[in-house]
C-alpha cells in the first residue's frame, strides 16, 4: 500500500486506511480514485498529490 501527500496542506492519503468519510474504503488505490477526488482538508484535486517515498 502506498501513501500520497497533498502538496498544498500536507494531508496524507494512505491507501491502507482510505477516507471513510468520503466513501473510500481501506485498500483502494489512489490511482483508481475518481477524478473528482479532493483533499479532505483543503479540497484541492488529486493532481496536487505526490507519492510518498518510504
Amino acid at each position: 500500500m502506498k501513501k500520497y501527500v497533498c502538496d498544498v496542506c500536507g494531508y496524507v492519503f494512505d491507501e491502507a486506511v482510505g477516507v471513510p468519510e468520503q466513501g473510500i474504503k481501506p485498500g483502494e488505490k489512489f490511482q483508481e480514485l475518481s477524478e473528482d477526488f479532493s483533499c479532505p482538508l483543503c479540497s484541492v484535486g488529486k493532481e496536487l498529490f505526490s507519492e510518498v517515498d518510504e
